[in-house]
């Protein structure tokens, strides 16, 4: 299918305002915020200060509109900084796209007055620790009592468990129906009976918060459940269409980041008495490298696209998602290995940037699981 996109005078804007603002206010602390795996605060208020706190909102609450191509264009710019940082406020993104595709007005105004108006931190609950990339096998069990639901099960490696102030809960209201008892329940984090974990200690995106969530006995009143019963695991999949290539982007801008920091120390590095990029080898790293963020851009700008036209597409998305999490990887790898021992030190940025770029291939939807649907689809 051809696509065309041609960036217009605002999209320009937003990305040379983000790459100023990357350079200023990201690039300078995201050394300390690795190491020393806090949350990153201070920058998360000023990317919320810039409308960034949930940046698939409606009009309504934040005043502009984004679709999914300028989507990508900030989560890129933002990701070329530090994937880590990016994450604390493009994690809001998930939660809140099943609320839009199937929220009750009552249900929007609360989620999104909330993200945009009060800049509250929002958490995606689906993963436990026997259900991962198999969504139906989803033990938590949201039982019917009356007016409200009781909730009971755990979850795991939930981004934003620690900080936010509210949680989008996938539980199955009978499990005898397998994927047709999942559903969605809007919660408030201050619902008694709710428990967070700690912070997980992670390979890589160190400062996004990560923890296990723990919910017993939680009531939740009927009028917070999103859509019908049973609708979860649609509206999962419809939200991973086109969440999916926003999480290209993010490895986009994080594989452009880390070409950039080889590119820029091969032109400075010399030996045997010139600079180690007059070296073919090291030309030839590069220019795949180049070639390759390119070609991921290109299928995560189709993805968003599509999306925009109102015909998103699980297979291109799978596409956008697969391609530039395993570009991502292959290209951090690379430029460590240009800056060779500088590369595995700390005190350079690229080794960061290849722990961060693995779990590109493991979050919302492993890419085994991208080349199955693919193949699902292909074959169908």
């Amino acid at each position: 299918m051809a696509f065309n996109i041609q960036f217009d005078e605002d999209q320009l804007a937003i990305q040379k305002m983000l790459r100023k603002f990357v350079e200023n206010e990201i690039i300078p602390v995201r050394a300390y915020y690795d190491e020393t795996e806090e949350y990153p605060w201070p920058v998360v208020k000023k990317m919320r200060d810039l409308g960034l706190n949930c940046i698939i909102a409606p009009e309504k609450y934040n005043s502009f509109y984004y679709d999914a191509v300028t989507c990508g264009i900030i989560a890129e710019e933002l990701c070329r900084g530090c994937c880590g940082i990016a994450l604390c406020v493009l994690d809001n993104c998930l939660p809140a796209k099943p609320v839009i595709f199937a929220g009750t007005e009552e249900q929007k105004d609360w989620w999104f007055t909330r993200c945009c108006q009060e800049n509250k931190i929002a958490s995606f609950a689906m993963t436990e620790p026997g259900a991962g990339s198999d969504v139906a096998n989803i033990t938590t069990t949201a039982r019917k009592d009356g007016d409200y639901y009781i909730i009971n099960g755990t979850k795991c490696f939930i981004s934003n468990a620690n900080v936010c102030s509210q949680f989008l809960v996938l539980a199955n209201v009978d499990r005898s129906k397998g994927h047709r008892g999942l559903t969605f329940f809007i919660v408030d984090r201050d619902t008694e009976g709710i428990t967070v974990g700690k912070h997980e200690k992670k390979m890589g995106i160190r400062c996004n918060d990560t923890a296990e969530v723990v919910f017993d006995n939680v009531r939740v009143h009927k009028k917070w459940l999103l859509g019908q019963e049973g609708q979860g695991f649609l509206l999962s999949m419809k939200t991973f269409e086109v969440s999916r290539p926003l999480t290209g982007a993010v490895s986009v801008g994080l594989a452009q980041g880390a070409y950039e920091v080889a590119r820029d120390y091969a032109k400075e590095r010399a030996t045997f008495g010139k600079p180690i990029a007059s070296h073919q080898a090291i030309q030839f790293m590069l220019a795949d490298m180049a070639m390759k963020i390119e070609a991921a851009r290109l299928l995560c700008q189709k993805a968003c696209w599509m999306a925009d036209q109102g015909n998103p597409n699980p297979m291109q998305a799978s596409f956008a998602k697969l391609f530039s999490s395993d570009m991502c990887v292959d290209v951090t790898s690379k430029a460590v290995q240009i800056l060779g021992g500088f590369g595995y030190s700390r005190e350079f940025p690229v080794e960061k940037m290849m722990r961060d770029a693995k779990v590109m291939q493991i979050f919302e939807g492993t890419s085994e699981i991208q080349r199955m649907i693919i193949a699902g689809e292909l074959l169908r």
